[in-house]
């Protein structure tokens, strides 16, 4: 069963950094897509970047493009998701998740981890 650990939030001033981590166990991931996500307070949960594991293929949303990066240890287990030039709309709970690759970027992840929250100051 895939475990997905999240850490690294917390609270940052406006055009600050943070870089959130997910560690990833209980399975091999090759063959696996990797993603984040976040849930702002009264909104959907949205779809901010992915990462394939074997290939490192990449995706972001348009909110987060070119300030947001994702990338992967397999070493470590460990998926990484670097947030340059926050803004207060970055504003959420961010979860990792995990699925078996296929075509969409956006759905069909079916492992989460707990979250974890970033704040950003104005």
């Amino acid at each position: 069963q895939v475990q997905l650990v999240e850490s690294g939030g917390g609270l940052v001033q406006t055009g600050g950094s943070l870089r959130l981590s997910c560690a990833a166990s209980g399975r091999t991931f090759a063959g696996y897509t990797m993603g984040w996500f976040r849930q702002a307070p009264g909104k959907e949960r949205e779809f901010v970047a992915a990462i394939t594991w074997s290939a490192g293929q990449t995706y972001y949303a348009d909110s987060v493009k070119g300030r947001f990066t994702i990338s992967k240890d397999n070493a470590k287990s460990t998926v990484y998701l670097q947030m340059n030039s926050l803004k207060p709309e970055d504003t959420a709970v961010y979860y990792c998740a995990a699925k078996k690759y296929d075509r969409n970027w956006l759905r069909g992840y079916d492992g989460w981890g707990q979250g974890t929250q970033v704040t950003v100051s104005s």
